[in-house]
This record gives structure tokens, C-alpha cells and sequence, in this order.
């Protein structure tokens, strides 16, 4: 339910607060008076197109909002907890928006900003306007749908065919996706075993690249130091002549010492000294001679070796490029390669699989399709004789209204296509309701659709002049339907006719007034005494006469 209306800086109007209450609210005034400014920034607020012509003049921005009865659960509820939009059951819920003289536009759900897509999301589930002002409701086809499914009640059948329609279009994208890659399996099938060949035949080990690396760094310095350590031997001699030039010395040190004796003389320590020395030069000698062979031997390395080793290094390297990973990788790549090679040799296995599945999901979807294609032919005989009822009374008893529905691609909502269709005049073809009726005929219809519809839809209902061009038993026919609706819904009427007036459980009056060069638009509410004469000014015009108020006080008690 619509609670409120505040609008500031709007056309003719500079401030206005309005309070309603449910049931039937009728918006009267002389023409011009600014009655569609209501509506105007009633659907600023809601997210109607809206521009910066709404701007009042002199001033920099308008503003418009709008409570509503917070919702306690359905669609309205369920998009505002996506967006994350904090609801309090037990305060309104408002929908705010901006337009500046420059044309910026800024949009609030409970003061949290918003794009104005989403609160025309919102506005569209919490208000419907039929006439001259309606931008979308019965002008925009696809709504049509919708409103035959709310008639028919088709609810299960619309949440089986939407579920269907889910695990079709998700069978069937595996079926795509595997087709595409049995379109490109041979090309990386190619790949793939060759790869695979190629990192078997490498048969690259864990940590070999480190090995590798280190191995070639003391290859390339072997040659080197073996030509260092081969002139280290040659030093010593060949044929041990070093030695034996020692072992020529000590023979003499020994001969010499053996002519003196045991004596402890100095010489003769000196020679023991001597021969000690020499002794020890030997040993030493030897063992030299042995360490710098044994090292020679180690950087004897086989001829080629260097080159085998950076052939291996250099080809585990150019591997790891060609298949962008590092050294360690390549055991790894190797057994990524193989799993895709596998996938590829099961894909007609997948394939046959999801066909299966995609052919049982088409089945179910078509199955529940044609179920709600079924419920809505039926549902569409009954809404057209439903409405067509209600259109002799509203003085369109040569109207034709038919509910056409035709099969078109599959979706969600199912095969049909489904468009209200209509004839106002005796003779002329059926053609689109948005493209025939009038402006004061789509009205009348929207209010036929809405009293079939009566007590399956709790959006506020907005009708612009439903009684335009009409008067006496036909007004008091659409001020009854109005009445009938607003038992099970909040229902606003702009209108020039008493008759509806009347019926209304609440009323307000709208006037212009101009002072010097400024000319506002004000309300206000009409009640006991007062809105007996606004309803004998209806009635009478200008000169209210005493039978203009008898009539007013039996319309106001019928």
C-alpha cells in the first residue's frame, strides 16, 4: 500500500506532504489543474522515465518520495535482499529520487543509493498506472504474460517450466562444450602425444637441473686444473730421480756418520740431524708425489663429458620454454598432458553422456512447456470472456478483446508468446491493444483485466481519466468496479466524474492558484461537508444549486 507522497520543487508544486489510506482515493480538480503532476512525480519516485523538465522554475532540484507498506515476503522482498537493502517489517518502505535542473539523476531504496534500474524494478512490483499517463502496465507486451498467468493461477506450472528450462539449457551447454572440444581433438591430440614422446624419451629427474648445473661448472674448469697438476708431477721427476738424489745424499750422511761413531759430539748430532731431515724429505716426498697423482686423476675427466652434459642441461632447458614451466615442472606437465590426452580419447563417452542427459532435459522441459501452453489457452478462453463481460458497462459493449498467444523459442516463462489484442470499433481487424486503444479506452480495459483479475495482484493500482468521455450509468459502472477493486487492493483514480468521486472512500482535491508571476498547484484532502459540495460542483459546475447537493449527499451514500 501506498502510505505517502512527498514531492518538492516539482512543476507547479513547491512542497507537498500527502498521507493515504487503503481502499479507493479518487484526484480531483479542474483540467490543468496539475492532477498529472501527481502522477508524474509519483512515477519519478518509483522510477518512470523522468527528466529535468519536472524541475520547478527557479530552482536547482526536484524531489520526489514515496512510501510504501514494507513487504514481508514475494518478489519485491526477495530483489531487495540481493542488493542487500535493509527492510524493517515495521517501518515504511521508501523509494527516493532526484532530477537537477542539469538532468542528474540520483535514486534511494531506504535512503541506500541505487541505480534507477533497480528502483524501476522495484516501483514496477509495487505500482501499476493504466491510462493516459501509463508508460508501461498494459503498453509494454510482455507484461501480458504475466497477467494471464496470474489469472490462471499457474504458478507450479511456471516454477516446473523454469526449472526444466535450467537443467536444459545446462545439459546442453556441456553438449556444446564437448563438442567444441572434440572439434579441436585432433589438433591437440597431435600435440599432446608429442609432448608426451617427446618428456618420455627426456625422462627429466627431480632436482637434475641443480645436478646438472654444478656438474658443468666443474667440467669447465677440469681441463685447467689437470694441466696444473700434470706439471706438478713432472716437477717431481720422472723415474723417482728426485728420490733417488735424496736417497744419494742420505747414503752419504750415513757413511760419514758411521766413521764417528756413538760419540756425542755436536758434529755428530748435526749429522743425525741431517740424516733425520732427509728421512723425513722422503716420506713426505712420496706421499706428495701420491696426493698430486690421486688429484690429477680426478680431473681426468672422459673427452666429451662437457659436452653431454650441457647437450642434457641445454635440452631440459629448451623443454621447460617450449612448454612454459620451470625444469621441476616437466614431470608434472607431463602428467597434465596425459590426463587431457585422456579426456580427449573419452570425450565420445562424455559426449554420448550428456547428449543423453540433454536429450531427457528436453524432454522434461518440453513436457512441462506444453503443460503451462495448455493451462494458458484454457485460462486465455476464460479471461476473455471475463473482460469482455465487464465492457458493455463501461460503454465499450462493441469491443472486442482477445487473448492471442502464439508459439515462440523456448525460455523460462515457456514456447508462448502471448499479446492482448483488441477491436474497438464494429468492422475493424483485431490488432495490438498497445496500438489501438486510446488513451481513456486502455484505461477501461486495464480496469476489465483488473476487476477479472480481482484479489490476485496487491500492487496500487493508478487509473489516469478510466472515465474519459463517458458519464452518467457507464461512470457509475467504473466508480463500482474501482469500489470492487479497492476491496482487495489500494486503488487511486484520477477523474473528472462525479459518479466515480463518489465511490471513493477518500478524496482529495487539487487546485492552482497564482500569485503575481508564480503560479502553484496545492492539495488537500475533502471530507464530510466539503466534499459533499466538491461533489456537487462536479455535478452542477460553477453554480452550486441545492439539487446538485441533494444529488451529491445519494451519490456519496450509495
Amino acid at each position: 500500500m501506498l502510505t505517502g507522497l512527498s514531492i518538492r520543487n516539482v512543476v507547479l508544486i513547491e512542497a507537498l506532504d500527502l498521507e493515504f489510506g487503503a481502499g479507493l482515493t479518487a484526484l480531483t480538480g479542474e483540467t490543468g489543474a496539475g492532477k498529472s503532476i501527481i502522477l508524474d512525480a509519483l512515477g519519478m519516485a518509483t522510477g518512470a522515465r523522468s527528466d529535468r523538465g519536472l524541475v520547478r522554475a527557479g530552482t536547482d532540484k526536484a524531489l520526489c518520495t514515496a512510501s510504501f507498506t514494507a513487504p514481508k515476503s514475494g518478489a519485491i522482498r526477495e530483489i531487495l535482499d540481493i542488493h542487500d537493502i535493509d527492510v524493517d517489517e515495521a517501518e515504511d518502505l521508501t523509494l527516493r529520487r532526484s532530477v537537477t535542473k542539469d538532468g542528474r539523476s540520483k535514486a534511494f531504496i531506504n535512503d541506500q543509493p541505487v541505480g534507477v534500474k533497480l528502483l524501476s524494478e522495484v516501483g514496477n512490483l509495487l505500482l501499476e498506472v493504466h491510462g493516459q499517463h501509463d508508460g508501461k502496465g498494459l503498453l509494454d507486451p510482455s507484461t501480458h504474460i504475466h497477467l494471464l498467468d496470474l489469472f490462471g493461477g499457474h504458478q507450479k506450472l511456471l516454477l516446473a517450466c523454469a526449472e526444466a528450462f535450467t537443467a536444459r539449457r545446462e545439459t546442453q551447454r556441456q553438449v556444446d562444450a564437448l563438442i567444441a572440444l572434440q572439434a579441436k581433438a585432433s589438433e591437440d591430440r597431435d600435440f599432446l602425444e608429442h609432448a608426451i614422446g617427446e618428456l618420455d624419451r627426456l625422462a627429466p629427474k627431480p632436482g637434475e637441473d641443480a645436478q646438472l648445473a654444478e656438474e658443468r661448472r666443474f667440467l669447465q674448469g677440469a681441463e685447467g686444473a689437470l694441466t696444473e697438476l700434470t706439471a706438478a708431477e713432472a716437477a717431481f721427476g720422472e723415474d723417482g730421480a728426485f728420490e733417488q738424489r735424496l736417497n744419494t745424499a742420505l747414503a752419504g750422511i750415513e757413511r760419514v756418520r758411521s766413521k764417528f761413531g756413538e760419540s756425542e759430539s755436536p758434529a755428530r748430532k748435526s749429522l743425525d740431524n741431517a740424516a733425520g731431515a732427509l728421512e723425513r724429505a722422503l716420506l713426505e716426498i712420496q706421499e706428495a708425489r701420491s696426493a698430486v697423482s690421486e688429484a690429477a686423476q680426478k680431473f681426468d675427466v672422459q673427452p666429451g663429458k662437457l659436452d653431454e652434459t650441457e647437450k642434457r642441461l641445454f635440452s631440459l632447458r629448451a623443454a621447460a620454454r617450449k612448454y612454459d614451466c620451470d625444469i621441476e615442472r616437466l614431470v608434472e606437465a607431463r602428467s597434465d598432458f596425459a590426463t587431457q590426452l585422456a579426456s580427449i580419447d573419452n570425450a565420445d563417452v562424455d559426449l554420448s553422456r550428456a547428449q543423453a542427459a540433454a536429450k531427457k532435459a528436453k524432454a522434461a522441459y518440453d513436457k512441462a512447456a506444453e503443460a503451462l501452453s495448455k493451462a494458458r489457452q484454457k485460462a486465455a478462453k476464460s479471461l476473455d470472456k471475463a473482460v469482455i463481460k465487464e465492457l458493455p458497462p463501461l460503454k465499450m459493449e462493441r469491443a472486442q478483446f482477445i487473448t492471442h498467444i502464439e508459439e515462440t523459442g523456448e525460455s523460462a516463462l515457456g514456447i508462448d508468446k502471448v499479446r492482448f489484442q483488441v477491436s474497438t470499433n464494429p468492422g475493424t481487424a483485431l490488432g495490438p491493444l498497445d496500438k489501438i486503444a486510446s488513451g481513456g479506452e486502455m484505461a477501461r480495459f486495464a480496469l476489465a483485466i483488473k476487476v477479472a483479475l480481482a484479489g490476485k495482484n496487491d500492487a496500487v493500482m493508478v487509473f489516469d481519466e478510466v472515465d474519459q468521455g463517458v458519464g452518467g450509468a457507464v461512470a457509475d459502472a467504473v466508480g463500482k468496479r474501482l469500489a470492487l477493486l479497492s476491496n482487495t487492493a489500494q486503488v487511486f483514480v484520477v477523474t473528472h466524474s462525479p459518479q466515480v468521486a463518489a465511490r471513493a472512500a477518500h478524496q482529495y482535491l487539487i487546485k492552482k492558484s497564482s500569485t503575481g508571476s508564480t503560479t502553484t498547484t496545492h492539495v488537500s484532502l475533502v471530507a464530510d461537508d466539503a466534499r459533499e459540495e466538491e461533489i456537487a460542483r462536479m455535478l452542477a459546475g460553477e453554480t452550486v444549486t441545492q439539487e446538485a447537493r441533494a444529488a451529491a449527499r445519494q451519490l456519496i451514500a450509495s
